[in-house]
């Protein structure tokens, strides 16, 4: 009988279901946006960077930090190829003005020799502070009464003080006098070398306050000043295609033209902001002073500025001027990475009119209709509730930040928080941030623990038969990773990746504490502490080379604990044993040290032992910086307990010998004392008319018999306790 040739089955699937996709929220649209590269994994990104003419502070670190964690993520965890430029303003208005300044000041003070001129030039500069100081701005007003209080300060110091002692004291009023000099003398600057010095000091302490927030640099710096030419020629293209003109020396955007034409479209990222003057001023700098019959429209902008005595200056087609402030941007980014940006990221503050202002700009250099396709905004920042000011004392450098808490605290803050949402840097924000550090290290530690004693020759102890609790934290672990996935997806909602991570976490916990210390499934708990630890490394967050914080907060590497947590577990186990018979045999000064090895000798070496009934002795490496930290926040924890329970204390004596010294009282002037309520009273003391003219009511009066009454007994109590003395 012949056989029937058999035949493969037909194959099919499931229908595969839709899988979250990277959407970032683009503020040329606002809403998330699927993210689409326009050379499919290459991503040209180009941020903003600091004008630096002074300290960088927390404003800064809430729009770097925050594009270093986005930066991270779409490099890291998505695997996008990505080319990072950041610019350095180091020509702008702020920077003259300070650079001249301080420049004017050092040379007064090298200078003076005589101390009536000082006192005399100190009086002319208060003078000219009370100008028109009713007219301005409150916080304006608040920082030049300050001022004044100190200029008047040192000028009454200045009859009984030595030249010397008069030129320190000057320095507290560096600022302010340095401006009333800038006013004066300000033409009397004409050496571009004063401007350079300026910047560069202020650059290197940006870049070493952005490592000390462990932010990535970036891939090119560019600075305004090494790319004069190219911003030149770049200008000259724009007047060429008809959107730019020259004017008394300088040169500006022609926005009504440019605003005519079909593809283009002035203001994209905020078109009701079109015609704000005072964002279009203040955009424009504090040393535009241009007559307004220079621009075609006061919607027009300078590419190019015309620069005065004392301002620095290059040669250019139109005369010796400086460029812009918001051309900067556009040509240097055009310069490294071309006619079209995957990526263009900024503060919020930036949006109108300087990133509006760079896209016109860079489509009017290239007629075209899209210079960014995904333009990312960081929120803003407030210090507990209110915009960080000079004059409501609440600006904080980023150095002075680091030293109330860690860059990894720091970070935390703001992964708690939405990126592109207003972020409030505060001391229940970092308490959170700090508590969240807590519940990951505290993880890191307890795995490190269980995981330690495991015998390496004996790994088939990871491949034990699953119990129910290992399937279902197993299954917990895996929900984890879709969620931190889906939210990484979602416009990258690093809050949810932690509150996934929590419940990841607290489940771990649970099975710990359930679990048999001898049963515990350690290939599963570790797969979830290298998870946990690979995203927060994406993140950012300084990790060690396997699981966890590194022990040194100045090293990531591991190998110190390594190398000595095999000796600390015999040491662990013989102080077990001890411990055990010194119990045995009621002998308290064994038990004695060996509280001292736990509590102030391990310790200081940053190694936490922690008891347990019944269990093995947990060894976590913690670092000595932490529980050092550890031990100052459980001082001031028990500081402040002590002082509360003081002032309870304090409240209720008060409370008694006030009720005490209320007994002494005759019942009939116990109302009388109630001036506040009462001004009219019966023969008996009881209230007939109220402070305001009103006749007591027959209810309030039988209560007030009541306490009356209640008070007479009391008084009665006191005239006794009298005679018996």
């Amino acid at each position: 009988m012949a056989t029937t040739k058999r035949s493969q089955p037909a194959w099919s699937c499931d229908q595969v279901s839709d899988t979250p996709r990277l959407k970032l929220f683009n503020s040329l649209t606002r809403k998330k946006e699927i993210f689409i590269p326009k050379n499919e994994n290459k991503v040209h990104w180009y941020s903003c960077g600091p004008t630096v003419y002074d300290a960088s502070h927390m404003g800064h670190a809430r729009s770097y930090i925050t594009f270093d964690i986005l930066r991270r993520v779409l490099k890291d965890y998505f695997r996008y190829d990505v080319e990072y430029v950041m610019n350095i303003t180091d020509i702008d208005d702020k920077i003259i003005k300070r650079a001249r300044q301080l420049h004017l000041f050092e040379e007064y003070v090298k200078t003076a020799t005589d101390k009536q001129i000082v006192q005399k030039d100190i009086l002319l500069a208060l003078g000219n502070l009370k100008k028109d100081i009713e007219q301005m701005d409150p916080e304006k007003k608040v920082m030049t009464l300050k001022a004044i209080e100190k200029l008047t300060s040192v000028s009454q110091l200045i009859e009984g003080s030595s030249l010397d002692d008069i030129k320190l004291a000057l320095n507290e009023i560096k600022d302010s006098f340095g401006a009333y000099l800038d006013t004066l003398n300000s033409a009397d600057v004409p050496d571009n070398s004063i401007f350079e010095s300026l910047p560069r000091f202020w650059e290197s302490n940006f870049h070493s306050n952005m490592a000390s927030l462990n932010i990535l640099p970036p891939d090119k710096l560019s600075r305004v000043s090494e790319y004069v030419p190219e911003i030149i020629a770049y200008i000259e293209t724009i007047i060429k295609n008809g959107y730019a003109y020259e004017s008394n020396g300088s040169v500006y955007f022609d926005v009504a033209a440019f605003d005519s034409q079909p593809i283009h479209h002035y203001a994209k990222l905020v078109p009701e902001a079109y015609g704000d003057s005072k964002s279009l001023q203040d955009g424009e700098g504090d040393l535009t002073t241009s007559a307004v019959n220079e621009k075609r429209s006061p919607n027009d902008f300078a590419l190019w500025k015309k620069s005065k005595k004392g301002e620095p200056w290059w040669d250019s087609s139109w005369g010796k001027g400086r460029p812009g402030w918001h051309i900067e941007c556009s040509v240097m980014a055009s310069c490294i990475l071309g006619q079209t940006l995957d990526i263009h990221t900024g503060g919020i503050d930036l949006k109108f009119p300087h990133h509006d202002n760079e896209i016109a700009q860079a489509e009017a250099y290239y007629n075209n209709k899209e210079w960014v396709r995904y333009f990312l905004h960081s929120g803003h920042l407030t210090i507990s509730g209110c915009k960080m000011s000079k004059s409501l004392k609440n600006f904080i450098t980023i150095e002075d930040a680091l030293k109330k808490n860690t860059s990894r605290q720091l970070r935390l803050a703001f992964l708690l928080h939405s990126w592109k949402d207003t972020l409030d840097y505060s001391e229940s924000t970092m308490e959170s941030a700090m508590a969240c550090e807590k519940l990951l290290n505290e993880f890191f530690l307890n795995v490190k623990h269980v995981t330690k004693r495991n015998d390496i020759n004996k790994l088939a102890i990871g491949y034990s038969k699953w119990l129910s609790s290992e399937i279902e934290l197993s299954k917990k672990f895996n929900l984890c990773k879709s969620n931190v996935h889906a939210a990484l997806c979602d416009n990258i909602d690093t809050k949810t990746v932690l509150e996934a991570i929590r419940e990841c976490i607290s489940a771990c916990n649970v099975y710990l504490r359930d679990c048999d210390s001898s049963a515990v499934n350690h290939t599963l708990l570790l797969d979830i502490a290298k998870y946990i630890t690979e995203i927060l490394k994406v993140f950012g967050i300084k990790t060690a080379d396997e699981i966890g914080f590194p022990v040194s907060e100045g090293n990531s590497s591991s190998d110190v604990e390594t190398i000595v947590t095999p000796y600390l577990n015999i040491l662990s186990d013989f102080r077990d044993s001890v411990r055990a018979i010194a119990r045995s045999i009621s002998s308290k000064d064994i038990l004695i040290l060996c509280d001292k090895l736990r509590d102030e000798i391990l310790p200081d070496n940053g190694v936490r032992l922690e008891d347990f009934d019944g269990k093995p002795t947990a060894i976590k490496f913690v670092g000595r910086e932490a529980i050092l930290r550890e031990r100052k926040a459980k001082a001031k924890a028990e500081a402040e307990k002590l002082a509360e329970k003081e002032r309870k204390k304090k409240e209720q004596d008060q409370a008694k010998a006030k009720k005490e010294e209320l007994k002494k009282i005759h019942p009939k002037d116990l109302f009388k004392l109630e001036t506040d309520k009462y001004s009219e009273f019966d023969e008996n003391g009881l209230p007939t008319i109220d402070i305001q003219g009103n006749k007591i009511s027959k209810g309030l009066t039988k209560k007030l018999q009541k306490i009356q009454s209640t008070h007479a007994t009391l008084h009665k109590e006191y005239l006794e306790s009298i005679d018996k003395i």
